[in-house]
């Protein structure tokens, strides 16, 4: 039996979807608009307030470094020795005229304490000494750095150690064969002066009068304008008596055979100054050496192996008034200035061998 054809509409295919046509994407432009004026003022701005806090940052972290420094900057030098050695011997140089004592000497003395590395010291002095109480400020810090430290000190003298230069030199305390001095040294000169003058003839001769006003006549004891009397001369003689006192006590404190012989140093200290020759032979020194000797018996004195040790100095920072003619003046004092020829008026003694008023000075030690 034959099969039934469907009907031709019946079985025609469905028609397929028609393909989709690709319609290219238009091309993008992209536009690169920089920033605007205010916005490049305010970065601007930005990076200038961040320079700005980086240099108050700096400037406060140098001010603070500057305010804990004592030691004002100073710098170390090598000197001699090793120099890769991990040990130092560190030389302290106390030189020129004493005034206030608490300059490059006391930053010098600062910087020992602080490095604990350095053990052993040689004080180079090289002074005619200067000032009571600068000369006895240097040798209390001495004494002091001495003892804290625990470390032994010697002494070696240039080309002069005289009065106040002698004063300073008792830091030594009673370690034994720790002063020398070079074979030239001048030593000695252990007294005390109170500069005065007598101007009144001059004065009469071109009829000038002095028409001060003082409390009490003992308020211009030490006037040059006018003489002084037999009581006031007894009243800085007995000034002078305690200053002197004073001396010779620190000087058995250094030089402990005084102490056992007092009229030993009382023959000595008449003021006379002395070649380290005869320096050696009063007893007034230990040894006549150089610098080099100073330093050879520092490092036996604290044990140190000498292929091993460093031996330093310091030195002044330098600055731009170093470098200039201004560096004279800023290191020494206007001969002209008012309030120098004041405090030379001012009654006071000093540890220095001179008879001359400190018109002039050397820089601060």
């Amino acid at each position: 039996m034959d099969k039934e054809v469907p009907n031709a509409e019946m079985v025609s295919p469905q028609p397929s979807p028609p393909t989709p046509v690709s319609t290219p994407w238009p091309p993008q432009i992209t536009v690169n608009c920089g920033p605007g004026r205010f916005q490049r003022l305010f970065g601007w701005m930005g990076w200038a307030a961040f320079g700005v806090s980086v240099l108050i940052l700096i400037s406060m972290s140098f001010a603070v470094q500057q305010y804990f420094d004592t030691t004002e900057g100073i710098q170390e030098r090598y000197h001699s020795g090793e120099k890769s050695g991990r040990d130092k011997v560190a030389i302290i140089a106390v030189t020129g005229a004493i005034l206030d004592g608490s300059g490059f000497v006391k930053n010098q003395i600062d910087q020992v304490l602080k490095d604990k590395s350095v053990k052993a010291v040689v004080v180079r002095v090289s002074s005619p000494g200067g000032t009571i109480t600068g000369s006895d400020y240097i040798l209390h810090h001495l004494s002091k750095m001495r003892k804290e430290r625990d470390i032994p000190l010697v002494v070696s003298m240039g080309s002069i150690a005289a009065s106040g230069g002698y004063y300073v030199s008792m830091a030594v305390g009673d370690q034994p064969d720790s002063i020398y001095a070079e074979p030239t040294t001048t030593t000695g000169s252990i007294g005390v002066v109170i500069p005065h003058y007598n101007l009144t003839g001059l004065l009469e001769r071109f009829e000038v009068e002095d028409d001060s006003l003082v409390s009490h006549p003992n308020k211009r004891i030490m006037s040059m304008t006018r003489p002084m009397s037999d009581e006031q001369r007894e009243i800085m003689t007995a000034y002078l008596e305690a200053a002197f006192v004073r001396f010779k006590d620190q000087i058995k404190l250094g030089r402990p055979a005084f102490r056992e012989d007092p009229e030993a140093l009382d023959r000595l200290a008449t003021g006379e100054v002395f070649t380290a020759e005869q320096a050696k032979q009063h007893g007034l020194i230990d040894e006549i050496g150089f610098v080099e000797d100073a330093i050879e018996r520092a490092i036996a004195m604290a044990g140190l192996d000498e292929a091993r040790t460093r031996v330093v100095e310091y030195r002044r920072p330098p600055s731009l008034f170093d470098l200039s003619l201004l560096s004279e003046a800023r290191h020494s004092r206007n001969p002209f200035d008012l309030a120098n020829w004041m405090d030379m008026h001012v009654p006071q003694a000093y540890y220095l061998a001179t008879t001359l008023p400190p018109l002039l000075t050397h820089p601060r030690p």
